[in-house]
């Protein structure tokens, strides 16, 4: 069938168009295929948090139907299960440093948002292994996944106004090696 409408095939004129390889959906999201297991984790997190947020529902019920979600075992459940249980955890400590970043109340945060910035500023205080340029990435892409339009501005936002804080030395020494550069 050709790709080019014609009298016989009108239909072609309506297909939307191809979307490139390049690893990126049509949202800017990376596809499934290019995520590391690390990410897939996050993303596991991030549902899981969103479950404890808006049902309140309890970590280890949410861990259970978690792991039996296609897709899981391609997940770094170390990982996941550090996000998950971690975040539920310190979630009030967590809360309290998000809040003087917002720019109104938390009750008025989308619980995907809410769920990300939790993961964001978990990996900044427990995850010295990621560098804080990637914890603010990887948490611009699961808002920008599972967020809202501009969730994943806001969501940079507040990670960048906490990096100085809970990365202090890292953002330093960035800053540093940028200016002398």
């Amino acid at each position: 069938m050709s790709e080019t409408p014609t009298p016989e095939n009108p239909a072609a004129a309506k297909r939307p168009p191809r979307q490139s390889r390049t690893g990126l959906t049509a949202t800017g999201a990376r596809k499934a295929g290019s995520k590391s297991a690390r990410s897939r984790a996050r993303e596991f997190a991030l549902q899981a948090l969103y479950q404890h947020l808006v049902g309140g529902n309890e970590a280890t019920a949410i861990d259970l139907f978690t792991r039996d979600l296609s897709g899981f075992h391609k997940a770094d459940a170390v990982h996941y299960d550090a996000l998950l249980h971690g975040c539920i955890t310190t979630a009030q400590a967590m809360d309290e440093l998000i809040a003087p970043q917002l720019d109104r109340r938390m009750a008025e945060i989308s619980p995907i948002e809410h769920a990300v910035m939790w993961i964001g500023v978990y990996e900044f205080q427990h995850c010295q292994d990621v560098p804080w340029r990637v914890v603010i990435n990887e948490c611009i892409e699961l808002a920008k996944e599972f967020g809202g339009t501009d969730g994943h501005k806001y969501v940079n936002g507040v990670l960048n106004g906490l990096a100085p804080q809970l990365r202090a030395a890292e953002v330093a020494a960035d800053k540093a090696a940028g200016k002398a550069s």
